[in-house]
């Protein structure tokens, strides 16, 4: 299976998790990363460009920082972009089906804090659904997201381990599907 890491990190070099998961990703040769802040400082997305990638692989990964309850601004309007009506979506807008598609995020927040009740009010899977709608609109198939949670007091035997266990996660089988 072709996998590829689309990493939405607006400042990769002060992220230690991320960097952690970047520096395991690059140990696989079996999956390919792109970095959108680094090939897109200025935000002009070269659409056919990154239609054209897409095509080529069967599992599609987003790694971002989890803020403000959603994706880093960049990654929205590259799906904004790149997923358009007739390609995507809609009549002849079949590109994207079957593909397979993983939210790899992290954020600062304990598990806990997460749920019903909790901190955040929602489960992160429930704050995901656009995104997830997103995806099977386009006809992909969403599997699990990978969370990394309470990074903010992680240290670096642990962001070492979640990257380990994100390397392993996303290479794993469509043992994966929601149903």
């Amino acid at each position: 299976m072709k996998t590829v890491v689309i990493v939405a990190h607006p400042d990769l070099g002060a992220s230690r998790v991320n960097r952690a998961f970047m520096r395991e990703i690059h140990n696989h040769s079996n999956i390919d990363v792109r970095d959108l802040y680094s090939i897109y400082p200025n935000w002009n997305i070269d659409v056919e460009k990154e239609q054209q990638m897409l095509l080529s692989y069967d599992r599609i990964v987003f790694q971002f920082p989890f803020y403000w309850y959603s994706c880093p601004p960049l990654l929205k309007k590259w799906f904004d972009d790149v997923f358009t009506y007739g390609w995507a979506f809609g009549p002849e807008g079949n590109h994207l089906k079957g593909k397979e598609f993983i939210l790899a995020t992290t954020t600062g927040g304990t598990e806990q804090s997460y749920r019903a009740g909790g901190d955040n009010w929602f489960t992160i899977s429930e704050m995901f659904r656009p995104i997830q709608s997103t995806i099977t609109r386009c006809k992909g198939t969403y599997l699990p997201a990978f969370v990394t949670y309470n990074t903010t007091h992680g240290t670096d035997a642990y962001f070492s381990q979640e990257a380990k266990r994100y390397a392993e996660y996303i290479q794993t089988s469509s043992n994966l599907l929601v149903h």
